[in-house]
C-alpha cells in the first residue's frame, strides 16, 4: 500500500510541477496520447517527444547551442535550404542533420501495468524500442520507435552534400517524422 501512496503522490507531483523542457510545454503532435496516459490512474509521463528533425553541432557535451534547429513538423526544401543559408560560414562546427523517433517516458504504478503499457506499443503500436526502467522508487515504461538519421551535412561552414543528396536526405527525414508520428495515433487507439 505504501508503494500506492507513493506513486500517487509522485504522480501529484509530476501533473502539477512547471514544464522544464526547452519548449516549455509538451508537442502538440504527442499532447492528447500525454493526456489520455496522465488520465489513467495508473500511470503518468515525466518526458516526452513526438520525434523531430533538427541541425545539431558535433560536439560530445551537450551545452546550450548545441541545438542549431530543431521542427517538430514536416520540413520543405526552401525553408531546409533558408536555415543552412543563414548558419554560411559563421558555423565552423561539423553540423549533423538529425531526424529522432518518438519517445514517451511513462511511470507506472507496478511492473504487471508497465509490461502492459510496453506490449501494446511494441506489438500494437509499432514502437519497437520500448522497454521497462526500474528503480528502488519507480517503474518507468520507455516507449521508443526506431526511425532516425544522422549524417553529416556542414563542416566548418561548407554543405557537404550536394542540392539533389540534400533533397533526398530531406524526403527521408519528413518521411520517417511522419512514420513516427502516425505511431502515436496508433498507440492513442490501442491504449
Amino acid at each position: 500500500m505504501k508503494l500506492l501512496s507513493n506513486f500517487l503522490k509522485r504522480k501529484s507531483q509530476q501533473l502539477t510541477k512547471t514544464d522544464k523542457s526547452s519548449a516549455g510545454k509538451v508537442d502538440p503532435q504527442i499532447k492528447k496520447l500525454v493526456d489520455k496516459l496522465n488520465k489513467k490512474p495508473e500511470y503518468y509521463t515525466t518526458s516526452s517527444c513526438s520525434g523531430r528533425i533538427a541541425l545539431i553541432k558535433a560536439e560530445q557535451v551537450k551545452k546550450p547551442g548545441l541545438f542549431l534547429y530543431i521542427t517538430h513538423k514536416k520540413l520543405t526544401f526552401k525553408e531546409f535550404k533558408k536555415i543552412l543559408e543563414s548558419m554560411g560560414k559563421k558555423e565552423k562546427s561539423l553540423v549533423y542533420l538529425k531526424q529522432e523517433p518518438v519517445i514517451l517516458h511513462v511511470a507506472c504504478e507496478n511492473l504487471k501495468k508497465a509490461q502492459e503499457l510496453v506490449d501494446r506499443a511494441k506489438l500494437e503500436a509499432g514502437w519497437k524500442k520500448s522497454t521497462i526502467l526500474a528503480t528502488k522508487n519507480r517503474i518507468i515504461a520507455e516507449l521508443l520507435s526506431t526511425e532516425h538519421l544522422d549524417l553529416p551535412i556542414m563542416d566548418k561552414g561548407k554543405l557537404l552534400p550536394d542540392t539533389n543528396y540534400f533533397k533526398l536526405l530531406l524526403r527521408e527525414a519528413n518521411k520517417k517524422l511522419k512514420k513516427t508520428q502516425d505511431k502515436i495515433k496508433r498507440l492513442e487507439k490501442v491504449i
